[in-house]
């Protein structure tokens, strides 16, 4: 139970046709926290916007502990000491949580089929799994995609509709690559893309020392081009020489 001393008035919007998740997400913290929290639903818009003015606020939710304002959700996890994501700043987050989901996927699907994940197969199916997302992040906006795809990558640079092809051929190598079907088709395609793209990050991020955003996770990423997208492209090439070679027996 929280303690007499520990008490906190929020002020936040309820209105009928919508509830404010960062002032739920304040009142969460603050309990969380041993606050008693007296809140203060603004429940029409009038109700807002006389309280912005008479407080000199932009935002709701606010927050008040012994009397004084501490601010917004951004300001009350500032007051418990947490961390605030700077909205621009690049991050590695977005790659780390796909990859590590493609990769829980491919060892399920191998235990599923194969009855153990430790098969050379989960690491194919990782490679095809992470294509086809990695795809489908790119194709929620192609014209967004292309647009910050054409800052770096060479190919698009000089032929432009390779940019809007990009994400239809890396969909289409990643699922003929889970099925083991048409390699013929699917090893070229990832050859291409992969060797091109590899090229074209080695070339902006380790010769010409440009800082980018990388288009690997759709256009609205903010993650940097660099390790982590040459990494991808040499996984693609890898797994088609994989599928190119494996039948010779050279693996």
């Amino acid at each position: 139970m929280a303690s007499n001393a520990k008490r906190a008035t929020l002020y936040r919007m309820v209105l009928p046709g919508h509830v404010c998740p960062f002032g739920l997400k304040s009142k969460w913290l603050l309990e969380r926290h041993g606050y008693a929290v007296d809140d203060r639903p603004l429940t029409t818009r009038d109700q807002v916007d006389a309280f912005k003015a008479e407080q000199g606020v932009a935002t709701t939710p606010q927050t008040f502990i012994a009397g004084e304002r501490v601010g917004g959700h951004d300001d009350l996890r500032r007051f418990f000491g947490k961390s605030v994501a700077d909205k621009g700043a690049t991050s590695y987050k977005p790659v780390i949580a796909l990859f590590a989901m493609t990769a829980c996927m491919a060892l399920a699907a191998t235990v599923a089929v194969e009855g153990t994940p430790f098969t050379g197969r989960a690491a194919e199916w990782f490679v095809s799994f992470s294509m086809c997302v990695l795809a489908l992040l790119k194709l929620q906006d192609v014209e967004r995609f292309s647009s910050m795809f054409l800052n770096y990558d060479l190919l698009a640079r000089r032929w432009v509709p390779y940019g809007y092809v990009y994400p239809f051929a890396e969909g289409l190598a990643g699922v003929l690559m889970t099925a083991g079907v048409l390699p013929w088709l699917s090893v070229p395609v990832a050859l291409i893309i992969g060797g091109i793209g590899a090229v074209s990050v080695f070339q902006a991020v380790y010769i010409d020392q440009r800082t980018l955003k990388c288009a690997c996770v759709g256009g609205s990423s903010n993650v940097p081009l660099g390790f982590v997208s040459l990494t991808e492209n040499l996984f693609m090439v890898g797994m088609a020489l994989w599928m190119l070679l494996r039948p010779m027996g050279v693996f």
